[in-house]
C-alpha cells in the first residue's frame, strides 16, 4: 500500500477513536463536572505516559529552558482541555468540532507575533473566510449563545496558542518537560477543585473515565504512527473526518441532528483549513506551523506528536549505540 494512503487511513482510525473518546466525555458530562472528568483522565493516563517519558534519553533536568513560554503553554493547555471537555458535555458534538476546527486558522494568525511568520493575502483571505464560518455556526443574535459556545471558542484560542508555543520552543526543550508540566498542572489544579464538585462514580463510570484516558492515548499513538508513515499534508486533513463521526454519534446517542447553519459553517471552516494546509505544503521553508502542529484539545495526558517522535528517535539511537558492533 502507498505510504501516504496508509498514513491517511491510520489517521482516520485515530480521529474515529478521538470522536468516540469525545462521546464518552459528553456522556460523563451529564453527571460529573468537567473538573472530575479531566482529573481522572489525567490520573489514568499517568502509567501510560510515564512508560514513554522514562524513555527520554536526552540529557538535562526538568527545569525549562524557556520557563515563561512553558508556563504560558501550560496555562493554555489546562484551560484548553477544561473548556473543551465542558463544551463537549453541553453542546452538540458537531457544533463543538466546527468551532475547534478554527484552530488551524488561529495558529496561522498567532504564527505572526510568536514565530515571526509572514502571512500573505491568500492565507489572510482563508483565515477571514474561516472565521465567517465560525460566526455562521455561532449565529450571534439569532440563536441562544450559551456558555458552552464561549468555552469552545476559548478552547480553540488556547489550543492554538499552546500549539504555536510548542512550535517555537519544541527544539530547545526536553520532550519530558513539554509533556510533564501540563499533565502535572492539570492534576494539581483539578485535584484542588475536585473536593468541591466530586460525585462518587460507580464502577461502570470509572470504566468510562478509564476509556477516556485510554482512547486519548491510543488515538495519539496512532496519529504519531500516521505522521511517521505519510507526509503531513496527507495526515492533517483527516482531522476533519470528525465532523462525520459527530453527526453519526449525535444522532445515534443524543438525538442531535446537525442544523443547516452548523453544516454550512463547517463546510466553510473546513475549506479554509484545507486551503491553508495545502498552501503550506507547497512552501519550501521549514516554518509550517499548521502542518507541523496537532489540532486537538489537550489535557497534557495524551501523547504529543513532536515530543513523542523525539523521545522515540533518541531512545532508538541510544539503544543502537549500546548494541555490540
Amino acid at each position: 500500500m502507498n505510504p501516504n494512503i496508509k498514513g491517511a487511513l491510520i489517521a482516520l482510525m485515530a480521529f474515529a477513536i478521538y470522536s468516540a473518546h469525545d462521546v464518552v466525555i459528553k456522556i460523563l458530562g451529564g453527571d460529573y463536572s468537567p473538573v472530575q472528568v479531566v482529573f481522572f483522565s489525567v490520573l489514568f493516563s499517568f502509567p501510560m505516559a510515564m512508560m514513554h517519558l522514562l524513555r527520554d534519553a536526552t540529557h538535562g533536568t526538568l527545569i525549562p529552558v524557556h520557563p515563561w513560554w512553558i508556563a504560558a503553554r501550560t496555562i493554555a493547555a489546562v484551560v484548553n482541555g477544561f473548556c473543551a471537555f465542558y463544551a463537549y458535555s453541553v453542546l452538540p458534538l458537531a457544533q463543538v468540532y466546527a468551532i475547534l476546527f478554527a484552530m488551524p486558522l488561529l495558529i496561522t494568525v498567532l504564527a505572526i507575533p510568536v514565530l515571526g511568520e509572514t502571512v500573505r493575502l491568500r492565507r489572510w483571505i482563508a483565515v477571514g473566510t474561516g472565521l465567517v464560518g465560525v460566526l455562521i455556526v455561532l449565529r450571534p443574535g439569532q440563536a441562544e449563545f450559551e456558555l458552552g459556545h464561549i468555552s469552545a471558542v476559548i478552547s480553540a484560542i488556547c489550543g492554538a496558542f499552546a500549539s504555536i508555543v510548542l512550535r517555537k520552543i519544541g527544539r530547545d526543550e526536553r520532550s519530558v518537560v513539554i509533556m510533564l508540566y501540563p499533565m502535572m498542572t492539570n492534576f494539581i489544579v483539578m485535584g484542588a477543585i475536585l473536593p468541591f464538585v466530586y460525585v462518587a462514580p460507580p464502577l461502570d463510570d470509572l470504566g468510562k473515565l478509564f476509556l477516556v484516558a485510554l482512547g486519548a492515548w491510543v488515538a495519539g499513538r496512532l496519529l504519531i504512527a500516521a505522521y511517521n508513515t505519510a507526509g503531513p499534508v496527507f495526515v492533517a486533513p483527516m482531522q476533519y473526518s470528525q465532523i462525520l463521526w459527530a453527526a453519526f454519534y449525535g444522532v445515534l446517542f443524543f438525538d442531535e441532528w446537525p442544523d443547516l447553519a452548523t453544516g454550512i459553517g463547517s463546510v466553510i471552516i473546513i475549506a479554509s483549513g484545507l486551503f491553508i494546509v495545502f498552501r503550506e505544503s507547497l512552501r519550501s521553508d521549514s516554518e509550517k506551523p499548521v502542518l507541523r502542529t496537532r489540532s486537538r484539545p489537550e489535557t497534557g495526558a495524551a501523547p504529543q506528536i513532536a515530543p513523542m517522535k523525539r523521545i522515540e528517535k533518541a531512545w532508538l539511537k541510544s539503544r543502537k549505540s549500546r548494541l555490540p558492533k
